[in-house]
């Protein structure tokens, strides 16, 4: 049970348990490929479709995307993700039923991506930031990162990059340049609003 309470923030992407087919292409209405989101999870071990999340922009460097949740509850309900590919983490604004920000929450990732079909595999390497509205910082589960290294589900060479993304991601908050991440999550935000 404290292993699943350590998941906050997880149930985003418990949406479809089907396994991770890099053959499945999907097409939109009007006959368009679209891109496919994978989310892998080491703990539990799963790799979920994303097939709900809206993308609303997709370049090199970044992927922004909205969600909701597929049991709201009252922390959050629904969000917008901002994948800085580049960095390897993943930062999101989390959002209760009102509309009110619940916290930031900042999930540091491995991105894998296949040309052929369009598709992006995010592996969760477990080292969370949770920014909450006071600013306060908290550096969570990293008892989950030393389970999965002493378990052989990740490697030195992940756990090494998680370690240093995670420094990277807090050199940022802490040198106070973080809100550029911010700045561009919330740029996408309004422009998707005004667009529906």
């Amino acid at each position: 049970y404290e292993m699943l309470r350590s998941l906050v923030g997880s149930e985003m992407c418990i949406r479809d348990r089907r396994a991770f087919d890099p053959n499945i292409i999907l097409y939109n209405s009007g006959g368009i490929r679209m891109t496919t989101l994978f989310r892998k999870r080491l703990i539990p071990s799963e790799c979920v479709n994303l097939k709900d999340d809206t993308i609303i922009h997709i370049d090199d460097e970044k992927i922004i995307t909205s969600w909701k949740t597929f049991r709201p509850k009252p922390e959050f309900s629904h969000g917008i993700s901002y994948y800085v590919l580049k960095e390897g983490f993943k930062i999101s604004k989390f959002y209760k039923q009102d509309n009110s920000l619940a916290y930031i929450y900042c999930d540091i990732i491995d991105t894998s991506y296949d040309k052929a079909s369009d598709t992006y595999v995010f592996t969760d390497l477990l080292a969370d930031v949770i920014i909450e509205n006071s600013g306060f910082v908290r550096v969570v589960d990293l008892d989950e990162l030393a389970d999965a290294c002493s378990g052989g589900l990740i490697s030195n060479d992940m756990l090494v990059s998680s370690l240093h993304k995670l420094n990277n991601l807090l050199s940022t908050i802490y040198g106070g340049t973080f809100s550029q991440y911010i700045d561009v999550l919330e740029r996408y935000e309004q422009e998707n609003i005004s667009n529906d």
